[in-house]
């Protein structure tokens, strides 16, 4: 028999007159997990920040039910009070408290007027079992991995006796095995009655853990279902997401590959802080002219670290190696000399290092070739606001104008911007990192054909990734990688996920 924890009707919200939710309705049934899928910028997060008091009642339209009663949230304190907490992508902990301090910040254990210390570790360290840190409750947070911190947010809002936990893109930054951990901590918690709201880009981790899909697009909603039914199926759910079929998750492409264009012979790199430690080890490979090669690795393999030190030695110390470009060797020693050398590296983190947030478009588009638009030692702003509009139109950024804020825009928009930025250094080699993490399957198409188009235009383009079928289905050769060294060239034809895991875990004994 249905029995709702969550109903939300006819939901509308409006920034400057523009709709982000549109007669919204979603209902969630007490102690299942439910799904959320969209597009960046459907209006999920906008969802969630109605339901959890972000923006207050009386902002917008529609009503919500939770726990049998109708609520009016006016703060974040008002929606925890009732048992709902949300766990942003952006984990909200403080690096240099505890993990203690952290689980326990505004709602502190008191005795007398003081923290009681004693209880607050202990009651941290029965919350840390639940979630199956074994961590030491007085350990900094910034000693813990990614996939750790995920799980004191966790711990933290069973601190808080959580009714509704709402994960958005839990995995996104997690490794394999931080992200099986987790969906299977999400398991647990639906077992001891907590119900959970998932938003995820992630469609086999769906079906992995969901119990019910809701599916926005443009702020409107588009179905509901429950995913044991016959044709609850991936297809379906890009569908409704996209509002058209994806035939293909991958462009259409035949490579047209020439001469090898650039090469990286014995590289390597040492740990910037920990310099006895090497962090890429004796690396060599190459990339021809109009190809795409991808790197394969698990989490700490050293792809980053090899991708990053090769681009003016921007990560690392007593880095050696030669760089070859076109038959020559080139001098990539610091960022300056790498973009003069037409060689260009996309950010796996795009929100730190690929973007000024608080700057619009045009801003992010000049950034890294400025004196491109430099006469007589003035910045030419037409030209500068010429230049970021043509990137607009030919990349398809979803933007009223060049003058919108980055920040503000959907993840695929802003890997776009940091795409355009590195297209106007007029590079000839791509190294993209994680190009389309956290990025929904429709945005990921469009980054595809653009991927595929500056391979087109004879450009040696390397792509990192995590995601195995991605590679799989981008690249002409894929490298792995494993404790610094590469362990594997493995062709287009031969790619398969068990062939490449296999050379991913084969560490400093495999040779290439």
């Amino acid at each position: 028999m249905a029995d709702p924890i969550l109903r939300m009707r006819d939901i509308t919200k409006e920034f400057s007159g523009v709709k982000a939710l549109d007669g919204v309705s979603i209902t969630v049934e007490r102690g299942e997990v439910h799904a959320i899928c969209g597009e960046n910028g459907a209006g999920k997060s906008t969802l969630m920040k109605v339901l959890s008091g972000v923006y207050p009642h009386g902002s917008f339209g529609g009503s919500i039910e939770f726990d049998g009663k109708e609520v009016e949230f006016r703060t974040i304190n008002d929606s925890e009070r009732d048992g709902i907490v949300i766990i942003h992508q952006e984990l909200a902990l403080s690096p240099y408290l505890s993990i203690a301090e952290n689980i326990f910040l505004g709602n502190e254990i008191t005795k007398r007027g003081f923290v009681d210390w004693n209880r607050t570790n202990r009651e941290a360290a029965e919350l840390l079992a639940r979630v199956g840190l074994n961590e030491n409750p007085a350990t900094p947070v910034l000693e813990l991995g990614v996939g750790k911190q995920q799980l004191v947010e966790i711990a933290k809002a069973l601190s808080k006796r959580v009714k509704l936990l709402i994960l958005d893109e839990p995995t996104a930054a997690l490794n394999d095995d931080d992200s099986e951990h987790l969906l299977g901590l999400i398991d647990q918690l639906r077992e001891q009655g907590i119900t959970c709201i998932i938003i995820s880009h992630k469609l086999k981790e769906i079906r992995r853990i969901a119990d019910s899909v809701t599916i926005i697009r443009d702020g409107r909603t588009i179905e509901s279902f429950r995913m044991d039914e016959p044709d609850a199926t991936e297809d379906r759910i890009i569908r409704a997401m996209v509002g058209r079929p994806l035939d293909n998750q991958f462009p259409p492409r035949t490579p047209e590959i020439g001469e090898e264009y650039f090469r990286v012979e014995n590289w390597t790199a040492y740990h910037p802080v920990d310099t006895e430690r090497k962090v890429v080890d004796d690396a060599s490979f190459y990339v021809r002219a109009g190809e795409i090669v991808g790197f394969a690795g698990l989490m700490g393999a050293g792809r980053t670290e090899l991708a990053m030190s090769v681009f003016g030695r921007s990560y690392g110390t007593n880095i050696s190696g030669r760089v070859f470009k076109a038959g020559k060797e080139i001098s990539t020693r610091t960022v300056n000399e790498a973009i003069r050398n037409g060689i260009a590296y996309a950010t796996e983190d795009r929100k730190r290092y690929g973007l000024n947030l608080i700057g619009d478009i045009t801003v992010n588009v000049s950034a890294a070739a400025l004196g491109k638009l430099v006469r007589l030692g003035i910045i030419d702003r037409n030209r500068e606001y010429q230049v970021a509009d043509d990137y607009r139109r030919q990349m398809n950024i979803k933007a009223p104008s060049v003058t919108s804020i980055v920040g503000k825009l959907s993840g695929g928009n802003q890997q776009k911007v940091v795409l355009s930025k590195w297209m106007f250094t007029g590079p000839d080699v791509l190294i993209l990192d994680e190009p389309t993490r956290g990025i929904d399957v429709g945005a990921k198409y469009e980054i595809y054909g653009i991927i595929n188009e500056l391979a087109a235009q004879g450009k040696a383009v390397i792509v990192i990734s995590s995601e195995l079928p991605e590679l799989i289905g981008l690249s002409d050769r894929i490298y792995t990688i494993a404790e610094g060294r590469i362990t594997g060239e493995v062709a287009r034809e031969d790619a398969t996920q068990e062939t490449l895991m296999r050379h991913m875990t084969a560490g400093r004994e495999a040779r290439r």
